[in-house]
């Protein structure tokens, strides 16, 4: 169903509610009015001289709805552009058209429904509608609407309380008004005991799915572009795109995610402390998002993916798809049913021709009889005849000489009445074949009826034997599902026997990570310790080599208290000397060999000083 279509079904309401004569015709000055206010909403300009050049040979006279699509078709539904602007507004602007007329409900009334749900189920009406004027909707569409509604109030759709309405002929033969379908809401029958405001929010939701063409929404959690934080947005599912949205409201538009065939839709491991996470991957861009549970995350990744298969069949709506489809099957059991009408008129026929046979055959029968008694009838009459001829004839022999003339005349009309009993002998005789004949057509005809017959049982067990065959593909299904959900659950049982192994091998490393940084302290502080070790033993070897410096000729030798003045023995407190025992030890041994080295160094040049005679002796 095209968009003309769509916008040609609301103006009908509202060229009929002009109609208040019901005549048919409506008055230019109306039909400006409408056709004016149909521009505004459509967003195109409006031409006021295009009606009276339209219908310039025309009297003042109304107009017909025949007379005005060729204007309406060229000077504004031509120039409609899809997208260019809201068609619940073109649809508000027929509803108050036309409710004004047709819908006047008993306000007093608790089961009455608001206005803005009233005017929602008029486009539910005319979206699910037959596309043939006046506007109805056939049993099964009703039904499914109804399911709809219920299945949005968590409630369980009774039909029985409706079944009396649905059979009777006139909605079975010419469906249901849209005013009908109002007036059978607001009895109660299908919402009674249920709260308004959930009523509201069920007729709410399902217009948005089927009018509105959403396909899914929701809270989603998602992981941001450029922070890589995770916040809530509410999400609506379209067959075009994902967009998302800061509350339910919709009024803060955060996104947009154009879909097309090449995008898709994969499941992702928990991570980040979220769970049931999912990815939508674009060409550009791949959106993390994670659902409350499980079920939401199936839900979720279903409802992408039949909005990417519905952008790559080219379909713009689900329900338009969904709806030709019921319309097919509909269409599909009509012609099922009208075959069965057909075989059964058919059998009819046969058996009325084989009465109309048998009773033929009966006829021929009784004709026989009498055929046999006439007959018999004859052969006696023609005995008798023989008898008085052979009386005569030895009377005529008697009398031969006297009446010889009179003879052969009585001889010539006896030969022609011969001829005429050999004539009425023959046409019994064919006679007798044609009831031959039709004996054995009758015999043909009950050999035709006994292979109908078996041809018709053969045809009964076919269907018996694809019915079981159905009923194993049933079965194979269910256990198929049953498999399913098993896997599922052993998957999920596998995936958090990983998420723990995960964990704990995250604190392992935790705890690596902190004895590494523990020992890089220790090792830090032992290499800051031998620095100072290193230091403080230049520091005693050269305090040593001052000591041990030979005095020359001339000086005077320095007494005991001032020559160790300047030296001063590290106490046992000095930090230098805090090295760890690991390495402690092997630089003490270290610093004793240089000393010992440079001390023996040391008494070499006093002995060869002393050799040469430069030593002084005090």
């Amino acid at each position: 169903m095209d968009l003309r279509s769509e916008l040609l079904k609301s103006i009908w309401y509202g060229f009929t509610a002009l109609d208040l004569e019901k005549s048919g015709k409506v008055s230019k000055s109306q039909l400006k009015v409408l056709s004016h206010n149909l521009c505004t909403v459509l967003c195109i300009p409006h031409d006021p001289v295009a009606l009276e050049e339209h219908f310039r040979d025309d009297d003042d006279g109304p107009v017909s709805s025949q007379g005005y699509m060729p204007y309406l078709n060229k000077y504004i539904l031509d120039k409609v552009v899809e997208g260019s602007f809201i068609k619940e507004n073109v649809d508000e602007l027929c509803w108050t058209l036309t409710a004004k007329k047709n819908y006047q409900p008993d306000r007093s009334s608790s089961t009455i429904l608001p206005d803005k749900d009233a005017f929602r189920l008029w486009c539910l009406f005319n979206f699910l509608s037959e596309d043939k004027y006046p506007l109805v909707m056939v049993p099964d569409e009703v039904e499914y609407l109804l399911k709809k509604i219920c299945m949005a109030m968590s409630i369980e759709f009774n039909c029985v309380e409706l079944e009396d309405f649905f059979s009777q002929d006139s909605v079975q033969q010419s469906g249901i008004t849209v005013w009908t379908f109002l007036e059978m809401m607001n009895s109660g029958k299908v919402t009674r005991g249920i709260d308004a405001s959930i009523i509201s929010m069920a007729i709410e939701e399902v217009y948005r799915e089927i009018v509105g063409d959403v396909l899914k929404e929701g809270y989603l959690w998602k992981k941001g572009q450029l922070r890589r934080n995770w916040k809530e947005r509410w999400f609506t599912l379209k067959p075009s795109n994902l967009s998302y949205y800061t509350g339910e409201d919709r009024k803060d538009c955060q996104g947009n995610i154009a879909l097309d065939e090449n995008c898709c839709v994969e499941v992702l491991p928990d991570r980040d402390g979220k769970r049931c996470m999912f990815c939508l991957k674009t060409l550009s861009k791949t959106y993390e998002m994670s659902a409350s549970d499980t079920k939401q995350r199936q839900e979720w990744t279903t409802a992408i993916q039949t909005a990417i298969r519905l952008h790559v069949e080219g379909k713009k709506s689900l329900h338009k798809d969904l709806k030709l489809k019921r319309r097919e099957q509909r269409e599909l059991r009509e012609k099922r049913r009208q075959a069965k009408e057909e075989e059964l008129q058919r059998l009819r026929a046969l058996q009325e021709e084989r009465e109309r046979k048998l009773a033929e055959l009966e006829l021929l029968k009784e004709a026989q009889k009498q055929a046999q008694a006439l007959l018999e009838q004859d052969e006696q009459r023609r005995r008798q005849q023989h008898e008085q001829l052979q009386r005569a004839l030895e009377i005529q022999l008697r009398e031969a000489e006297e009446a010889r003339v009179s003879m052969q005349a009585e001889m010539a009309l006896k030969e022609e009445e011969a001829e005429r009993q050999r004539k009425r002998i023959q046409e019994l005789e064919e006679m007798q074949k044609r009831l031959e004949e039709a004996l054995q057509q009758e015999i043909k005809a009950r050999l035709d009826e006994e292979a109908f017959r078996y041809a018709q049982a053969g045809l009964l067990a076919e269907e018996e034997e694809k019915m079981k065959a159905l009923m194993n593909l049933q079965e194979e299904q269910e256990e198929y599902i049953a498999k399913t959900q098993r896997e599922k659950q052993e998957l999920k049982q596998e995936m958090e026997a990983k998420s723990r192994a995960l964990e704990e091998a995250q604190r392992q490393l935790e705890e690596v990570r902190a004895n590494r940084h523990r020992v890089d302290q220790d090792v830090v502080a032992a290499q800051r310790k031998l620095r100072q070790a290193s230091t403080n033993v230049k520091h005693w070897n050269v305090q040593m080599n001052r000591l041990m410096r030979p005095i020359g000729p001339g000086e005077k030798r320095p007494s005991l208290g001032s020559s160790f003045t300047s030296f001063q023995i590290p106490t046992q407190r000095d930090p230098g000397l805090r090295l760890r025992r690991s390495s402690g030890s092997g630089d003490r041994e270290e610093s004793k060999e240089n000393v010992d080295s440079r001390a023996g160094c040391d008494l070499d040049k006093r002995h060869s000083h002393a050799s040469n005679g430069d030593m002084d002796i005090p």
